[in-house]
């Protein structure tokens, strides 16, 4: 004759209470043991979120919104800007906060208006500040640069282009330009002759390009980027005149 097996009730107990943890736990549940008892660590997968171990203790952290965890940086604060760490399969993020022209609230962003390639914004905590990209260059969001727009390669940028020349134009030979301070320009803007909207940019000193301002903007070659006409002596009725009379 067989007999039942009777169990006692903290044995019943702990057996409902493990079938029930597991149900509740979700597929993707991940814990996460410290590698080392004391540190920084990255999350598998999510790039802004870190773990911090203190003896072995584990606290889940998450960067502000818009930066990333960079385990490489030797710094105590490991976040970082985007285009400075690698996230690889960290692909998930925290869901951004949008504040104004800051899609998140910290990192470098284009100008929400495609069409306008050489302003951006510096995100801090949801503050903006607004920056303007040398004459001919545009914002690049993936290095959070300005670089020319050949290799930024935005959509939209129309006469902002920056194009390689077949007018004839050299960039002067042995020729250095210094800015307000005192400091060698890297790459050197050259008023056009004849077109006050236009000027020359000379890659390295050498390799000349055709800039062009933004409408109703012309060249000044003492600040080295586009201002307005009434700024620039000769300029001032370049828009005023008609297309006639600057060709002429």
């Amino acid at each position: 004759m067989l007999k039942r097996a009777r169990l006692s009730l903290p044995v019943l107990l702990a057996a409902v209470l493990t079938v029930c943890s597991a149900a509740d736990e979700p597929e993707d549940y991940f814990e996460f043991t410290c590698p080392k008892p004391d540190g920084q660590f990255e999350d598998p997968y999510q790039c802004d979120k870190y773990y911090e171990c203190n003896d072995g203790r584990v606290k889940e952290q998450l960067c502000p919104d818009g930066l990333v965890f960079n385990p490489a940086s030797k710094l105590v604060n490991k976040c970082d800007q985007v285009f400075n760490v690698d996230c690889g399969d960290r692909k998930e993020l925290q869901p951004p906060r949008p504040i104004g022209v800051c899609p998140r609230q910290n990192g470098f962003f284009p100008h929400p208006d495609s069409s306008i390639c050489n302003i951006f914004y510096n995100c801090i905590n949801g503050r903006e500040l607004e920056m303007t990209c040398v004459a001919g260059l545009h914002f690049y969001e993936p290095t959070g640069t300005c670089v020319w727009p050949d290799m930024a390669n935005r959509q939209g940028c129309g006469s902002n282009a920056n194009k390689k020349l077949n007018d004839g134009f050299q960039c002067p030979k042995n020729a250095q330009k210094m800015d307000k301070n005192g400091q060698i320009i890297t790459h050197p803007n050259y008023p056009h002759p004849d077109d006050c909207q236009r000027f020359y940019i000379c890659l390295n000193g050498i390799e000349p390009r055709q800039g062009t301002c933004d409408q109703g903007m012309v060249y000044n070659e003492d600040l080295q980027r586009c201002d307005d006409p009434e700024n620039v002596p000769g300029c001032e009725d370049w828009y005023n005149s008609s297309e006639t009379d600057r060709d002429a």
